[in-house]
């Protein structure tokens, strides 16, 4: 793993970044439907794909499991198109090593264990921001008939003969990863397969739209219960999967905005999927134009950040607040006028960024491991002789924004973790105005 880190310029305050930014498919949608290929007999073609670590990852995982990957450029899109066939896929042992450093990979689980039986995966890790177990997935498998073996912390599920069946799963709590792997894995089961407290991300909408028009029967899409009747594997005759707009890229550049641009116009991206947010900002103070596929932060350079009103936040399953833009809007309310109070309600162990910015001069109060009071009005500075740490993606990004609004220069390691989040963030950044210099490590 490359020790890479960011060498930020802090603008002291000043909202100086002008210019346009692009905003990426989601990378919550193109993970899905790159595992979704294993469902299919033909390719399976994904346009608009960002190429984060991440979605390297997933080509390797695919790629050791047998499936042919290939991967191009889309100038004109400024974005990638990734062509995945799993006609020759023979190895549903998911290969370890990336497992235990993506959590993303236990969504091939259900795809592999519908198509072939029998699937293995170690406990999957990613970023550490709390319990997130998998037992919402391996209860549902039971519940379809499979068997479940632990065996020095792999477990090994085998669908019964003639494959998985259908059953009706009630998610204890919504998740969308266990949404969205239980629903692959019912597109080729036998029966109908009825999930109910369902999470409604767009992104699992999008995946379930493309199945369908591929030949899956999903019925409810787009609400907490989903109906699908099994049926054979899945034929795409050429209709490409598009990747929807990354809304959590669009939240994190829009925040930063807010608090260091003057003219930042936000592209390529789906406002409605933002709708909580924009209108905390509105409310707050900050002057946006909404468009159908742009937000333009305009003539912000003239709002005070010490006008701008405080709000709490709170976070929730879409289409409330999402806890992947909670690190970023605590470097906002870092800045406005007033107290904040931030409840996180997913995940426990999801404020370690705050650390960071308690060092630059944030005044935060940890209430409990869910709970954070910021309290407005901090003057941020560049630790002296101190690192900054990218805890996770996005607390990494939210580094980044304070070493932004911050005096002085900040160093910001771990940048691994932003990497698989945002592509090529310094270049974007520095093409708005900042100095973001990545420095090669060993």
């Amino acid at each position: 793993m490359a020790k890479d880190y960011f060498k930020i310029q802090g603008l002291g305050g000043k909202k100086i970044l002008r210019g346009e930014v692009q905003i990426n498919g989601a990378k919550n949608a193109v993970l899905k439907a790159m595992a979704a290929a294993i469902l299919f007999k033909d390719e399976v073609k994904i346009l608009n794909a960002p190429y984060t670590e991440d979605v390297k990852k997933t080509v390797t995982l695919l790629e050791t499991a047998g499936a042919k990957v290939e991967v191009s450029e889309d100038a004109v899109n400024h974005s990638h198109v990734l062509k995945i066939n799993t006609a020759t896929l023979h190895n549903t042992d998911i290969d370890p090593e990336i497992a235990k450093s993506m959590r993303a990979s236990v969504v091939m689980t259900g795809p592999m264990l519908s198509r072939y039986g029998k699937v293995s995966l170690v406990q999957p890790g990613g970023c550490v921001i709390g319990a997130r177990p998998i037992d919402q997935f391996i209860e549902g498998y039971k519940k379809m008939g499979a068997t479940v073996e632990f065996k020095d912390d792999v477990s090994i599920i085998t669908a019964p003969e003639g494959g998985l069946r259908g059953a009706e799963i009630i998610f204890h709590l919504q998740t969308v990863g266990g949404t969205e792997t239980l629903m692959m894995a019912a597109v080729l089961a036998k029966g109908v397969t009825v999930l109910k407290n369902c999470a409604m991300e767009p992104e699992i909408t999008s995946l379930a739209e493309y199945l369908t028009s591929c030949g899956a029967k999903i019925e409810g899409i787009g609400t907490t219960t989903l109906t699908i009747t099994g049926v054979e594997p899945l034929v795409s005759a050429g209709k490409p999967y598009v990747t929807i707009p990354d809304r959590i890229e669009a939240g994190s550049f829009l925040l930063l905005a807010a608090l260091c641009g003057d003219d930042v116009k936000i592209t390529t991206c789906e406002p409605k999927h933002l709708e909580v947010l924009i209108s905390m900002l509105m409310d707050s103070g900050v002057p946006l134009q909404i468009g159908t596929d742009f937000i333009h932060v305009k003539n912000n350079g003239a709002v005070k950040n010490s006008e701008l009103k405080t709000f709490n936040v709170r976070t929730h399953e879409y289409p409330g607040f999402a806890t992947d833009l909670q690190p970023q809007v605590s470097v906002f309310l870092t800045q406005a006028s007033g107290e904040s109070i931030i409840f996180e309600t997913i995940f426990e162990g999801r404020f370690k960024y705050t650390e960071d910015l308690i060092k630059m001069g944030a005044n935060i109060t940890i209430m409990n491991p869910r709970e954070i009071m910021v309290k407005g009005g901090a003057e941020l500075k560049a630790p002296e002789a101190e690192e900054l740490r990218a805890h996770d993606i996005r607390a990494g990004f939210a580094v980044v924004m304070a070493a932004l609004v911050a005096s002085g220069e900040s160093v910001i390691n771990n940048i691994y973790y932003i990497d698989r989040g945002y592509e090529r963030l310094e270049e974007r950044l520095c093409a708005l105005g900042a100095k973001v210099e990545r420095v090669k490590g060993e």
